[in-house]
Formats: C-alpha cells, sequence, structure tokens
C-alpha cells in the first residue's frame, strides 16, 4: 500500500513538474557547462562564457545563471518561447524556476528525497538518460546496410507476398436435411451481422473445435489443406462479407458457410518494403544491444538470489482475471516498471525508431 508520504511525494512531483514544465534549476558549474549550447543565439551576438555564469537568483544557495535560464527557456517550443520576450514575463518564467527550487528544498527538508517512490523514480530518470547516452550513437538505422535487408526481404519474403484470403463461419452437420434446414435460416438472415450466424453454430453445429469459435475457421488460401476443397471453393465464390452458401458436401460433413472476410492478394517488392525492413533490423539489433550491455553489468556485478524467500513473496490477485489474455505471460510488464525497454513504469530509455514505415501498410504485411 502507498503510504501517505509516498502519495504526498508524487504529488508534490506533479506539482513541481506541472509549475515549470522545465526540469530542475542547476548550480553554476552546471551552466558552464550548457553554455557552448546557449552561447549563439540566431540573430543576435554570441555571449562569453563569463556573461552566461552571471548570477540571475540565489535561493538559499542554490544559483540561476544567465547561462542556465537561457538554455531552459530556449528548449520550449517555439510558440511558449514568443510570450517570453518581455521582462515581465521572463520574471515570469524565473518565478517558476524559483518555485522549483523552494517546494525541492521543503521537500528534501521533510525527507521526501529519501522516499522509496521518489528514489525509485531518480533511478528511473538516471537509467533512462544512461541508455540514451549509451544508444543514441551506439546503433543507428543508417547503419543498416543494403546487403541485411536485402537478406531479410529474402527469409521473409513469405510476409510481404501472400496469396489473396478468405474468412469464413461455418455450421457442421452430419446430415442434409439439418444441413438444408440450416442453410435457408442462414439466408433468410444473411448480412454483415454474425451474431445470428453463430447463434446457428450454438444450436446446431457437430464440430465441438469450430463450435467453440463461433464457427470460424479464420482465414486461408486456394492451395490451404485445413479445410476441405469443396469447403474452399465455395467460399472463394462469395462475394462480400455476409454472404451464405451451402449445404456443401465435402466426405461424411455438411458445410453451411458464411463469408465473414477477404484479404486481397499481397505482392510487395523489396522496394516498396525497405524502410519497413530497416525499421525491423534497427530495432533488433537496438534490442541485442541493449541486452548485451545489461548482461555484461550483470555479470559484473556480484549477484545473489534467494529463491526460498522469493517464493513467499505473496500476489495480491485481488481484482485480476488469470484466464485473460497475456495474463502470468510476462509480456505486460517485463521489466517490473524499472525504466527498461518493455517496462511500463516510465516510458523506455530509447524512443521507438523513426524509420517511416512503408504507406498504406497495417504492420501486418497488409495493405
Amino acid at each position: 500500500m502507498t503510504s501517505t508520504r509516498t502519495a504526498g511525494a508524487i504529488v508534490w512531483l506533479a506539482l513541481v513538474i506541472g509549475a515549470t514544465a522545465t526540469g530542475g534549476c542547476g548550480k553554476k558549474k552546471e551552466a558552464a557547462k550548457s553554455a557552448p549550447g546557449t552561447a549563439s543565439v540566431a540573430g543576435l551576438p554570441a555571449q562569453s562564457e563569463a556573461e552566461l555564469g552571471q548570477i540571475i537568483a540565489d535561493i538559499d544557495g542554490v544559483k540561476i545563471t544567465l547561462g542556465d535560464f537561457q538554455e531552459r527557456i530556449n528548449k520550449q517550443s517555439p510558440y511558449v518561447r514568443a510570450r517570453y520576450t518581455s521582462l515581465e514575463r521572463k520574471k515570469e518564467f524565473l518565478d517558476n524556476l524559483v518555485r522549483f527550487e523552494v517546494l525541492a528544498r521543503e521537500a528534501k527538508k521533510k525527507g521526501y528525497d529519501q522516499d522509496p517512490e521518489v528514489v525509485r523514480t531518480m533511478k528511473q530518470v538516471m537509467i533512462q538518460k544512461l541508455m540514451k547516452a549509451e544508444f543514441d550513437t551506439r546503433v543507428k538505422p543508417e547503419d543498416v546496410t543494403d546487403a541485411e535487408m536485402q537478406a531479410f526481404y529474402k527469409e521473409h519474403e513469405s510476409e510481404y507476398n501472400k496469396p489473396e484470403e478468405a474468412r469464413i463461419s461455418a455450421v457442421i452437420v452430419k446430415d442434409a436435411k439439418t444441413a438444408a434446414k440450416v442453410a435457408t435460416e442462414a439466408k433468410s438472415a444473411k448480412g454483415a451481422d454474425n451474431k445470428g450466424f453463430r447463434d446457428l453454430v450454438t444450436q446446431y453445429s457437430q464440430d465441438e473445435a469450430s463450435k467453440a469459435l463461433g464457427g470460424d475457421l479464420r482465414y486461408f488460401a486456394v492451395g490451404t489443406k485445413d479445410v476441405p476443397a469443396e469447403v474452399v471453393t465455395a467460399a472463394f465464390t462469395l462475394v462480400k462479407t455476409g454472404d451464405v452458401a451451402g449445404p456443401i458436401k465435402a466426405g461424411d460433413r455438411f458445410y453451411v458457410i458464411k463469408q465473414t472476410g477477404r484479404r486481397k492478394a499481397l505482392a510487395k517488392t523489396f522496394e516498396d518494403v525497405k524502410r519497413q525492413i530497416q525499421n525491423r533490423i534497427y530495432r533488433d539489433k537496438r534490442t541485442k544491444a541493449m541486452e548485451d550491455f545489461v548482461g555484461a553489468l550483470k555479470t559484473a556485478a556480484k549477484i545473489q538470489v534467494n529463491d526460498v524467500e522469493l517464493a513467499k513473496v505473496r500476489i495480491d490477485m485481488t481484482g485480476a482475471d488469470a484466464t485473460a489474455p497475456g495474463a502470468g505471460d510476462g509480456h505486460d510488464d517485463p521489466h517490473g516498471g524499472l525504466g527498461l525497454p518493455g517496462a511500463t513504469g516510465l516510458p523506455a530509455p530509447l524512443p521507438a525508431p523513426t524509420v517511416p514505415a512503408a504507406a498504406g501498410h497495417d504492420g501486418n504485411g497488409h495493405p
């Protein structure tokens, strides 16, 4: 349970971030570091390091320099920056920085800097900065070679070139009389809505496997071996979603089918998907580099795990659905919210690659 103190720390963080919209103020030595980035503003003479080091405000020993202030205000969007050109508005911005410092000082005085939740948040931010510093230049999209992309395309060509596919739901019975009755009912209620057909599946179908799926036989191509050939032929004669066909005799069973989907054939050349492939290879390389980096740190560290005590950890399952998709498979938050790639506690340390996917693509190989 989150303590009152922890809750207060989180509220304080939110208030401070909202009040400043800039992050914390730095000391004089930090302004010196940032001086090269702030010494030149378009259309104005360059400022010296000494000028940038001049103190604008002092809050109980915490100094806000001209360079520090200038750097922070110039990190805002052009729209925001345009609001702070007058002295009065600059004072307003400075007041936000002062508010940040006095709130931070008071929070520290009350011990919030030692609060576990605050410490954990600080560690997450540090991890993000570490990973960004390590991998911003180590792995880049432009490092993916044409040869690598060509090889990937050849290896995964079936993902980019697929035949036309149909999807149907089916009522499957063992006698012609029942099949005819089902066909009549299905055709009289045909339409894109599949609820009525699912009701027929529940009432009549004698194939337990498909019945459990509401009659769904999923997508298949003409050459599939998972669906009887007679049913495949009939499925591809259906023109639009909601069309019904049957009865169709296939072996010792009869099918009444309804189209629930149709996919056009997919044909993508290497050039069509080149940037998408670049994106995928880049992501894979970046993930591997990160895993190798973390693995090396773990190897160098002295790590001891007490499995006996670990087994005693109690998990509060109140309100949890253990049967929900993905429950218990470790995919919800594989890193325990630690600020690592895939964690949900904070955004991943590195942003998703910005290589744009092919236009008109759904990300799964289909337009």
